[in-house]
Parts: structure tokens; C-alpha cells; sequence
């Protein structure tokens, strides 16, 4: 008999026909209905047990948690909840589960405790679902890059460099701790580390995928990225994956399409693909927000939003115009924002993003052309000498959601940008040499993907959309 996947059992919904199936149990009642689920759906597989024809032994173990396989006859289901189920006629247990310590019992848990059992978490339908899901964005990803003419390029994990200019990397060292090896000047001698330099985890692939770009045209990472950020938001991990595009010959204008065009893409990929996944979710934060007050639920249901983003064109704004709406908002001038828009060159925070999309123009919104004190030392430089071809794409309950700009590409006027944000030359020779040989044009930007899955699935926590999140103070499994 064929071992079946239960999604494709209930897909097919063939009675009369014969399957075997495994899975771990998520409910044994009445010593006759088994909830099996194998991970496959959010969907459980009834299974019906004639206690008469086993022997006690067996049904014991057959308790909450308890892996096993179970063969028998897809029948119509007379029961509610389902179309078809499945008559046991063998069953095997292959790991029993004890009752009184398994912690996932059939009872509502929180998010915080699920975070502390991280291993067994992925056999809960919320996190069955929301894994799915980042499995098939991930998926859709890479088929629209592959689709579109992209080449995807493994750039280096460990790094000399700071593309951000953040300082807040995680350093990477072999020397002793305990006999740290001093320079003359009572610095830290790197010389005798094992790269004979400082070392850091990346905080992006940018730089070296733009490298790729000015050679191969179209390029893409998607690979881990970490920040040494000591901040336990819920917007915040200190470990994550980033996409990100490089592209040869496009400015910025071509650069928000690519961003706007990708993003709709992808929804539309897994609204087509994970109906159930998504249906499950999106009740399940109508179930959540039914206890707060008005003004704090979603104005749309998780599945509405998510057909609201596919279907519609992003709204485009300056920065410019963007600080005039915020100045001039009733939240900044009862002062209700916690950062107070007060003048033009402030750095937005996550309040003021959520304003602009989900009060103001209700819709997805791309900012451009932001002043270059706030943006990083790579950013075109506009004739007004003040603003960066800069943009970011904001998305309702999450803020920015991508982070690009047109890359400055003029050798003199990248070198004393490097100058101004105190970078050293020699650290990034290699940078400005494709500035001067063979020079173009050329733009992209950079995805949180964790921010895209949480996005997608509805989850309040970031902490809730990776498998093992690492944040200040934890980095348990």
C-alpha cells in the first residue's frame, strides 16, 4: 500500500480506495477519532479506530504528540468538518508520546511560550502554516529572479566591510580571549588573527553584488544577514535573510517598477498556492483582534489586504511631500506621533511610514528622494546636492518593507561621499575601480524577508516568522 501524504489525500477525495499515511497525533478522542496531521496542511486527517480490533496496548500510546502510521479504506465521512476519512485497519506507533509532559497540549498557547519549545513548535497549525508559507515565498522568489533574467550570486558571509556604515556587526576572531595579542600601541594586534584583519558577519551582500551586476547585468543575493543591534522589538532579529537585486542600466524610476512588480508577483504566488495556509491565518488574526478596540484591529482581513496589494498600483511620493502630509497631520500637530515631524530632513520612524499608508493614502507608498544625511555613502547624489535617489517601499503594519536607491556610479563624486562618511579608501578600492572601469547606471535594493513573511502570514512578532530567532540574549536551539 502507498505511504500518502495527507494533503493529497484530501485532495483527491477518492472513497473506496485504499492509503497509508503518517503523521503525529493531535487529538484521540473517545478512543475512536484520530486528528493525524504530517505537516503537509493545516488540515487534519480523521482517522476512525475500531477499538474492538486492536489491542489496548496499542490505543494507549496512541496519545497527543505520538508519532504513528495508520493504514486502512478512504470512506465518506459521515461526520461534520469533513468530506472523507479514513477506516484504520493497521496501525503502528513509532514514537509514543508521554501525556503528562508533552507540552502541546489541544489548548490556545502563547506565542511567548511556543518561542521557548522552538523545537516542537512546527507541529502547531500556526506554525505549520506560517513555515509553509516561508517556504513558498522563498520559493516564488527565486522563480521570479530565475524567470526574469536574474543570475543568483552567493556573496561572502564573512566580511571587512560595512556596507550599512552601521557599526553594529558581530565580529569574527580566532585569537585567544584569554591572551589577546596587543599592537605596540596597545590595540588589538589582528595581524595574528586568521585573516590578519578585523572580520565581521555581513550586514549585506550589496557591494558585492553590485560587482556582479557591472558583469553580468541582473544579479540577486538571498542569503543570511546579521546586525548587532541591542533592540528587542518586535520588528528586530539580530540574525536574518535579505534578497537582494542589483541591476546594470536602471535608474531609479526602473528600479521602484522592479520592486513594485516583484512584491505583487509573489503575493499573487502564494495567494494562488497556499489557499489553506492563508484562509487558516487570516481567521486566526480575525480570532485575535475580536478583544481590542475598534481603532486597533485591521481595516482589512489578512486575505483582503494581500489581494488589496496584488491587485493595486504603490502609490509613488517624495520625501519631501511625504514630511509636508506629516507636518501638517492632526496625530504631529496633537502631538501623538512619539517623534514629532518638527522639519524637512527627519529620519522617519515606523509610526510616521504606518501613517502614510494606512491613513493617509491607504495603499502600499514608495518614498524617493530623501536627503542624503540619512542615507548611506552609495546612494546617487541629485542635482540639488541635498537629496539621494533613494527609496523605500512601505507596506501597512509592518513600514518598510525594501530599502533601495539608484548606486552612485560618477567615480569623483562616490569618492567624496566615501570621504565625507569617513571610509577609507583602500577598504573599498575594489568598489570604486568599477567606477572607473566601465562605469554605468545602475540600481537596486534590499528585502528583510522575514518582514515579507511576517507580512504575508499576519503575525504581530518577527520573532514568529523564522524558525529559531536569535535577539539580544537568546540564542537557545
Amino acid at each position: 500500500m502507498n505511504v500518502c501524504r495527507i494533503n493529497q489525500v484530501l485532495k483527491e477525495k477518492k472513497a473506496g480506495t485504499e492509503a497509508t499515511v503518517r503523521g503525529w497525533v493531535r487529538t484521540f478522542r473517545s478512543n475512536r477519532f484520530i486528528a493525524l496531521n504530517d505537516g503537509s496542511t493545516v488540515l487534519n486527517l480523521q482517522c476512525v479506530v475500531d477499538f474492538e480490533n486492536f489491542d489496548e496496548s496499542i490505543l494507549k500510546k496512541i496519545t497527543t504528540g505520538a508519532c504513528i502510521e495508520v493504514s486502512g479504506d478512504i470512506v465518506t465521512s459521515q461526520g461534520k468538518g469533513q468530506d472523507i476519512e479514513l477506516v484504520v485497519r493497521k496501525i503502528i506507533v513509532h514514537g509514543a508520546s508521554d501525556p503528562e509532559q508533552y507540552p502541546l497540549q489541544p489548548k490556545k498557547h502563547s506565542m511567548e511560550f511556543l518561542r521557548e519549545i522552538a523545537h516542537l513548535r512546527p507541529r502547531t497549525q500556526t506554525f505549520g502554516a506560517v513555515f509553509r508559507l516561508r517556504h513558498q515565498l522563498s520559493f516564488a522568489i527565486h522563480q521570479y529572479f530565475h524567470e526574469n533574467g536574474f543570475y543568483n550570486v552567493h556573496t561572502p558571509i564573512l566580511t571587512g566591510s560595512d556596507a550599512e556604515g552601521a557599526g553594529e556587526m558581530f565580529q569574527v576572531s580566532t585569537l585567544d580571549k584569554k591572551n589577546i595579542p596587543l599592537t605596540p600601541e596597545g590595540e588589538v594586534d589582528y595581524k595574528q588573527d586568521f585573516f590578519e584583519k578585523e572580520v565581521n558577519l555581513t550586514v549585506s551582500g550589496q557591494l558585492e553584488a553590485e560587482l556582479f551586476a557591472l558583469g553580468l547585468g541582473k544579479v540577486y543575493t538571498f542569503g543570511p544577514t546579521f546586525r548587532a543591534e541591542n533592540s528587542n522589538t518586535s520588528r528586530h532579529l539580530a540574525e536574518f535573510w535579505m534578497i537582494e537585486p542589483e541591476v546594470a542600466f536602471a535608474d531609479l524610476d526602473q528600479n521602484m517598477d522592479l520592486a513594485e512588480h516583484f512584491l505583487r508577483s509573489v503575493i499573487q504566488n502564494v495567494l494562488k498556492n497556499c489557499p489553506d495556509d492563508l484562509e487558516f491565518l487570516s481567521n486566526r488574526l480575525e480570532a485575535e483582534e475580536k478583544g481590542l478596540p475598534a481603532d486597533k484591529r485591521s481595516p482589512m482581513s489578512l486575505l483582503d489586504k494581500l489581494n488589496f496589494v496584488a491587485e493595486n498600483g504603490f502609490r509613488r511620493v517624495s520625501y519631501t511631500e511625504a514630511i509636508d502630509i506629516l507636518r501638517n497631520s492632526k496625530p504631529n500637530k496633537k502631538k501623538k506621533f512619539q517623534y514629532p515631524i518638527e522639519e524637512w530632513g527627519a529620519d522617519l520612524q515606523s509610526e510616521h511610514e504606518r501613517f502614510l499608508v494606512e491613513k493617509h493614502f491607504k495603499c502600499p507608498v514608495i518614498l524617493y528622494d530623501y536627503p542624503a544625511s540619512i542615507k548611506a555613502f552609495y546612494m546617487r547624489l541629485n542635482d540639488d546636492g541635498k537629496t539621494v535617489r533613494a527609496m523605500d517601499v512601505l507596506f501597512p503594519g509592518i513600514g518598510e518593507i525594501i530599502g533601495g536607491s539608484q548606486r552612485e556610479e560618477r567615480y569623483e563624486v562616490l569618492r567624496q561621499k566615501m570621504a565625507d562618511f569617513n571610509i577609507p579608501e583602500e577598504e573599498l578600492y575594489w568598489y570604486l575601480e568599477t567606477r572607473k572601469f566601465g562605469t554605468c547606471v545602475h540600481s537596486g535594493f534590499g528585502l528583510g524577508f522575514e518582514r515579507l513573511v511576517q507580512f504575508v502570514t499576519g503575525m504581530s512578532n518577527i520573532r514568529d516568522v523564522i524558525p529559531f530567532p536569535r535577539t539580544p540574549g537568546n540564542c537557545a536551539f
